[in-house]
């Protein structure tokens, strides 16, 4: 390509990113009206019918030709918007919208909503006559269920070329890592008794949960520094004057990878059956899909962070050790090249999952995120879409992590 050839494009891809941003301040206020309604009405995992219908709709009046239920899920969706010609590379930009039980939005999630919305919106006006389809696709069930696994196992990723999508947190990252986590339900089954008059008859079901707790405590010291081991009662009991006859608990079983995620399963599974010998009560469990590792294309956080800085902003390192969960976003990191950066939202030092994480979504610095980060991510799009080289780029990166994988 000539110098000439090469400035010629540079001033287009710009021109055109140009478009992406103006577009996102075209819709800031719907946006962030969107977004404090779906705040303001939080729905659980698989429950999200409002927040699900408002985003789609939204799309759709935007142009987009939307498909409800997708997946086998209810409350997913798929928004689909070609910008020219047959051809060209299919970009996911991905939309979550279920709240915490307890505690509402306090992961944020109305922000990452609005802002796959804004960004779906921006890149498809910024491409207009370019062959690509911008793809939105709604997925339920983050905190809980492994919504995106689902829609994995059903297709809805078979024809994507890169996926994205934002999540707000205390600084900008681009890349971070995510523990492999898998869902652990276990039951125990003893017999009733009166607690005072006849204890000898029963057979305490509560004994044998907190045996298995206490085991798993003792577990902690024999596991690899990454592991994360963490549950809690789901039922101890109906009455403190009745030998409790059913228990069950809920646990998240977390390491850096999922093949030791299985090994330390065993372990802990054995820490329930233990404490179901030691009472001689009997046992049952059962595990979820479980949460993959994360696997950064760095190639588009590239991209995205030159565009983060067009703004002003700077990226901060991403934490070498602790500091991460999980999210079903490892599993779609896996079938196509993916990125998962954070947007800062709060100060510095606040939880996620707390109080105040769930009110900086609803004030001034949420509204802020989802403007900054729907205009990223819009402009990435651009960048993948315009420059196949770009997106060529990425998915050799995949490629190469893939073989690499394998061959461990």
């Amino acid at each position: 390509m000539s110098e000439a050839t090469a400035d010629v494009r540079d001033a287009q891809l710009a021109e055109r990113k140009r478009v992406a941003a103006a577009t996102v301040d075209t819709h800031r206020d719907a946006l962030i009206a969107l977004s404090h309604r779906i705040h303001e009405n939080p729905e659980l995992g698989f429950e999200e019918h409002q927040a699900s219908a408002w985003a789609a709709e939204y799309l759709q009046n935007e142009g987009f030709a939307v498909e409800l239920g997708v997946g086998k899920l209810p409350t997913a969706f798929r928004a689909e918007l070609r910008t020219g010609p047959a051809g060209g590379p299919t970009i996911a930009i991905l939309a979550e919208y279920d709240a915490l039980a307890g505690l509402g939005h306090a992961c944020g999630h109305n922000v990452i909503c609005t802002s796959a919305l804004g960004a779906a919106v921006a890149a498809a006006r910024a491409l207009d006559g370019l062959p690509a389809r911008i793809v939105c696709i709604g997925t339920p069930a983050e905190e809980t269920g492994g919504g995106k696994i689902i829609l994995i196992e059903n297709g809805l990723f078979d024809d994507v070329d890169a996926a994205m999508m934002v999540h707000p947190g205390t600084e900008h990252l681009m890349v971070r890592g995510a523990l492999a986590c898998i869902t652990l339900t276990v039951r125990f089954h003893g017999k009733s008794a009166h607690a005072a008059g006849a204890p000898e008859r029963g057979v305490n079901a509560l004994d044998a949960l907190v045996t298995m707790y206490n085991s798993i405590g003792l577990l902690r010291q024999h596991v690899k520094d990454d592991v994360r081991i963490h549950g809690i009662f789901t039922k101890a009991g109906d009455a403190p004057n009745v030998v409790p006859h059913l228990t069950e608990a809920v646990y998240y079983v977390r390491a850096r990878s999922h093949t030791y995620v299985r090994e330390v399963l065993e372990k802990v599974v054995a820490c329930a059956d233990a404490g179901a010998r030691a009472t001689g009560c009997t046992m049952e469990y059962r595990t979820d899909r479980m949460y993959r590792e994360r696997r950064n294309n760095h190639a588009m956080a590239a991209l995205y962070q030159q565009n983060l800085e067009s703004f002003g902003e700077h990226a901060s390192q991403p934490p070498t050790h602790g500091g991460v969960g999980s999210s079903d976003i490892g599993n779609v990191s896996l079938v196509c090249p993916t990125i998962h950066p954070y947007v800062a939202m709060a100060p510095l030092g606040t939880a996620g999952h707390s109080p105040e994480f769930r009110e900086a979504a609803r004030g001034e610095a949420g509204d802020r995120a989802l403007v900054l980060a729907a205009k990223c991510m819009a402009m990435t799009v651009v960048d993948l879409a315009a420059d196949p080289s770009r997106l060529a780029a990425a998915k050799a990166e995949f490629a190469a992590a893939q073989q690499a994988e394998a061959a461990e």
